[in-house]
């Protein structure tokens, strides 16, 4: 029953609905999940001084996955939807990029919930955590002046970042 369970597995994005497996269960799943992605890193990033801060070649072909991961392991509160789609709660939503390989990082949460307030901050954390895991992040702003990250591979990894004017 358990390895169907951990098969399962996914990191939350932000647009789940909530979770409905108790905390603490979640949290040994999680941490399993982030564990065996340094493993993995420490195993194909062989020859580096610190393998752990580059991200491996799986995770580059699934960085949604991969950075949701890393919020996730960092206990940052992942955003939620209910049935009809609407936001539950405030956190994290992590989706495709605009360039190929990238992944946008938002702060959001249902109306009134003083999301576009907590952005800055909360996003400034979000960097902090991927920037130590070796991912790029970069702060813009979008429509409605509301912030979010761009968060790629390290410029030394596999492949360069876009240059952005």
């Amino acid at each position: 029953m358990g390895a169907s369970r951990e098969a399962a597995f996914e990191p939350l994005t932000g647009d789940l609905p909530p979770l409905s497996v108790p905390v603490s269960e979640r949290a040994g799943v999680v941490r399993t999940a982030f564990e065996g992605m340094l493993q993995i890193r420490r195993l194909t990033n062989t020859g580096r001084t610190d393998p752990e801060r580059v991200p491996a070649q799986w995770e580059l072909h699934r960085p949604v996955r991969a950075v949701a991961l890393a919020l996730e392991a960092a206990d940052v509160a992942a955003s939620a939807i209910g049935s009809s789609g609407e936001r539950t709660s405030t956190g994290y939503r992590v989706c495709e990029g605009e360039s190929p390989g990238s992944v946008r990082v938002e702060w959001v949460g249902p109306p009134g919930s003083g999301a576009a307030h907590e952005e800055e901050r909360a996003l400034a954390g979000c960097v902090t955590v991927l920037s130590r895991l070796g991912w790029t992040a970069l702060s813009y702003r979008g429509p409605r002046r509301r912030r979010f990250l761009e968060v790629e591979p390290p410029a030394s990894g596999p492949r360069t970042p876009d240059v952005r004017s």
